[in-house]
């Protein structure tokens, strides 16, 4: 952005140009392209609108605002784009930090935490004694059943006794 900067002040003296003309002809405030000539893009919160007053600057000096704003766009590429070792490793020892912490104090909530399910033994054993009454209620109807065609074939074998001996 330097670059740019010295490009667009050089350019701008050579012309005969002061700050204040370039400002009142662009609307422009003085600070801010003060902040362009001298490479302080942090001086900017928008870098959109960075690129915008760099355009038009650009334009207004007579150069080839598409070719600067190129060189601008990889500047802002160089800038994002690459992140110190020391950054990296320094986030990395974080998170390592804040795993170790996690896994000393965790904290359960009921919307995260992953219960075991539990086995309960009061519907166990109710369905238990369900299928026992009902093996019992089977072979009590059996039992009755043969009960009943037990003594029918008593009375009519006596039946059939009776009316031989007669």
């Amino acid at each position: 952005m330097e670059e740019i900067g010295n490009l667009f002040e050089t350019t701008r003296e050579t012309a005969g140009i002061s700050l204040k003309e370039v400002s009142e002809d662009l609307s422009i405030e003085e600070a801010i392209l003060e902040n362009i000539e001298d490479g302080r893009t942090g001086a900017f919160p928008d870098v959109f609108e960075l690129k915008k007053f760099v355009f038009n600057y650009a334009k207004y000096l007579g150069l080839d605002a598409e070719k600067i704003i190129e060189q601008f766009n990889e500047y802002i590429f160089e800038l994002t784009s690459k992140i110190p070792v020391k950054e990296i490793e320094k986030q990395v020892s974080a998170n390592q930090k804040i795993e170790e912490e996690s896994k000393e104090q965790k904290v359960v909530s009921p919307y995260t935490k992953t219960e075991k399910k539990k086995i309960n033994w009061l519907y166990i054993f109710t369905f238990t004694i369900v299928v026992i009454c009902f093996l019992f209620s089977i072979f009590w109807c059996i039992r009755q059943l043969t009960k009943k065609f037990a003594s029918s074939t008593m009375i009519s074998e006596r039946s059939t006794y009776n009316e031989r001996t007669k």
